[in-house]
């Protein structure tokens, strides 16, 4: 059987059986997720970080790339109870090393109890405690990641549905899943992917009717360009974000966000609707979560389970933001129609701006 170590911080290691060779660290992090194994491991938000699956089997229904939410597996590290070998050789062909026969039970009451925590893994067959130890002393806190859109960023500007005679939409990649621009090209928008940090000349050579900001992964304080470019654009165009884009509004417009225990990471998060009353099921990544909205947005969804933001809206302004995943890629349908809202918001601004009759 192949070694695997996996140090903790503080200095606890486990072994497990290695199913995919090589050294990572990261912040180590679980899903509650009991399907779409494939769509979170593509998932650009999971970049630097250790993704341990708390339901014991991952790959039984085999790994198909139309599933794919990027073009490679972002996670530094698999934890499992049990990997299949399909999953286990595409982590080995992606460079990926992957842990199992671990008590994934203990791991994830680990990060309930202690929060998210550095972790340092290695799995081979010369491996030792000793070359986890020394990846774990090697990793950062994910604050100090200060340029990780760089890693999960389009490198240039590109255009999806160019044919398309619906909504522009500028779409920030902080490290968009592929299903946020099939979403919006099902509505028939025209869709430009704009690198992590674009200019706001770069904004406004698209002459969008969106500026749309993306998911991603770290903390949004980092992504000081994609905060600028809400501050110069909001007044004049809507603005939608997702996830980290919805952090990363918050803080453009005087907000403030903070770093979570553990974070959101499945598929059964309870949204409710302040409004309508409503629950909904949401799929749900990420780490940080805005504190305060300030006084330009407000707050309309909430968490169920601990009553953080799950949707903001603009007060003065056309602002429509989601902290979960309305495309549910993996996960349930319940938010879908977050993006015709998005699309329709300009339409709402095109109305506002005629004149009224004399």
């Amino acid at each position: 059987m192949t070694a695997a170590y996996v140090a903790l911080e503080g200095g606890h290691v486990l072994e497990g059986r290695g199913r995919a060779s090589g050294t990572a660290r990261g912040e180590l992090v679980f899903t509650t997720a009991y399907t779409g194994y494939e769509e979170s491991l593509t998932d650009p938000s999971y970049e630097e970080q250790i993704l341990t699956f708390s339901y014991p089997l991952i790959g039984n229904y085999g790994v198909r790339t139309e599933r794919f939410e990027d073009d490679r597996v972002h996670p530094r590290a698999v934890l499992a109870k049990e990997l299949t070998d399909d999953v286990a050789d595409w982590l080995e062909g992606e460079g990926v090393p992957a842990v199992d026969h671990l008590d994934t039970r203990d791991v994830v009451t680990d990060i309930r109890d202690g929060g998210a925590m550095k972790c340092g893994i290695a799995v081979g067959e010369d491996a030792t405690e000793e070359d986890a130890l020394a990846e774990l002393e090697a990793c950062k806190a994910m604050s100090e990641h200060t340029d990780i859109g760089a890693q999960v960023s389009v490198d240039d500007h590109t255009v999806h549905g160019a044919d398309n005679d619906g909504e522009t939409v500028a779409l920030v990649d902080c490290g968009a899943k592929g299903s946020i621009v099939d979403s919006l090209l099902d509505r028939n928008a025209t869709v430009h992917v704009l690198p992590y940090d674009a200019s706001t000349a770069d904004v406004e050579a698209v002459d969008p009717d969106i500026l749309f900001i993306s998911n991603g992964p770290g903390d949004p304080a980092n992504y000081e360009q994609a905060i600028e470019l809400v501050e110069a654009f909001v007044e004049d165009t809507p603005v939608a974000g997702i996830c980290l884009g919805q952090q990363i509004v918050a803080e453009a417009l005087g907000g403030t966000t903070a770093k979570m225990d553990f974070g959101h990471r499945g598929v059964n998060q309870p949204v409710l609707d302040l409004e309508s009353g409503q629950v909904v099921m949401t799929t749900q990544n990420h780490g940080y979560t805005v504190d305060e909205p300030g006084d330009y947005l407000e707050v309309t969804q909430i968490n169920v389970n601990d009553d953080t933001p799950e949707g903001l809206d603009g007060v003065e302004h056309d602002i429509i933001t989601r902290q979960y995943h309305p495309e549910a890629n993996p996960g349930p349908e319940d938010t879908l129609e977050f993006f015709d809202s998005v699309v329709g918001m300009a339409g709402k601004s095109e109305q506002r701006a005629v004149p009224a009759d004399d």
